[in-house]
């Protein structure tokens, strides 16, 4: 009844880091789409993807080739790498703690040829989220998460803080603003102004999202990495564990630096993972101990399972393991 839905395939396609499009690139696109396929778009996978959906064989090579001349790739499918995302960061939010598009191109170009040759125990994501409010969902979604952030205190504008009581009240400030940090890190002094215990602040960003002129992420920004995010497979859903609480991200050493990790996190995996099996479901089985030392990451108290609780690296001579954090921490 339907002959030209008989084979139907569907083509992943890479998008631009942070979703950039032109108009005239998207009509581009759907010309093209429309011309080799069945005109039906869909703006974006899970995975990032472009999915272009519904062709028949013959059609799917010139469909190809056709937007690989104006500039275009395949996305990842199966047990490789997959396409990678990234939010639109700092072309259009202030809360931008790092350079998003630039990791994410980092990351892709590097990996490209993982992505269209499938030869990993099963697919492997990248996502990159320029701040903690972690747009791309890369925490519970990426096996590699790196989301922006600082480690210096959070920017105050006394004079802001102080337009925002007065034009939202004292008591409305106090019952959306300062009740509703998770770790009391707020306080609303007599005169409306605000003190920040930064010690104790987690990044989670609501007094920051609904103050946006008097406050602001600190200036020592970076990144966070994550490893092992996912939806359910073998064990059940399962976020990010933290392996590099901070890193600075200024020079071409530094990018070069988080490239090869990534390698190294990929090829431990492909090395010591079962088939079928997500890289935090090989660290659920080998333990994060093992993991770590894999990859050559020391351990450092700052990987927590949560905010505000012990660490949840559980080894022998725990002791001996913090007096060396203490003795690198100390070298600088």
């Amino acid at each position: 009844m339907f002959p030209e839905s008989k084979e139907f395939h569907t083509l992943r396609v890479q998008p631009p880091a942070g979703n950039h499009y032109t108009t005239k690139l998207l009509r581009q696109l759907s010309n093209s789409w429309n011309k080799w396929g069945s005109g039906l778009i869909a703006f974006h996978g899970q995975t990032g993807n472009i999915m272009f959906i519904g062709s028949t064989s013959e059609n799917t090579q010139p469909f190809f080739d056709e937007i690989n001349e104006y500039g275009f790739d395949l996305g990842g499918a199966g047990p490789c790498v997959r396409t990678a995302m990234s939010c639109v960061g700092a072309a259009r939010c202030e809360q931008s703690c790092a350079n998003e598009h630039r990791i994410h191109r980092t990351l892709v170009n590097n990996f490209i040829d993982d992505m269209h040759r499938p030869a990993l125990p099963y697919k492997f994501k990248f996502k990159v989220s320029g701040c903690p409010n972690d747009c791309m969902n890369s925490i519970q979604r990426a096996d590699f998460a790196v989301i922006g952030t600082w480690r210096d205190d959070m920017q105050v504008d006394q004079k802001e803080v102080k337009k925002y009581v007065e034009g939202h009240g004292r008591k409305y400030t106090i019952d959306n603003v300062i009740a509703r940090c998770p770790t009391k890190a707020l306080s609303l002094n007599d005169d409306d102004t605000l003190d920040v215990d930064n010690r104790n602040c987690v990044r989670c960003m609501h007094c920051i999202n609904v103050m946006t002129k008097a406050l602001k992420p600190g200036k020592d920004r970076g990144i966070t990495l994550l490893i092992g995010g996912k939806r359910t497979l073998k064990i059940g859903d399962t976020m990010g564990t933290v392996i590099v609480p901070f890193m600075k991200m200024e020079t071409d050493e530094d990018y070069e630096k988080l490239r090869s990790l990534a390698a190294t996190v990929i090829d431990f995996w492909a090395e010591n993972g079962l088939e079928h099996e997500r890289c935090g479901e090989m660290i659920e089985r080998i333990g994060l101990v093992n993991f770590l030392e894999g990859i050559g990451i020391d351990v450092d108290p700052h990987m927590i399972t949560h905010p505000r609780t012990g660490s949840y690296i559980r080894m022998d001579e725990w002791d001996q393991e913090a007096a060396k954090w203490n003795e690198r921490k100390q070298a600088g």
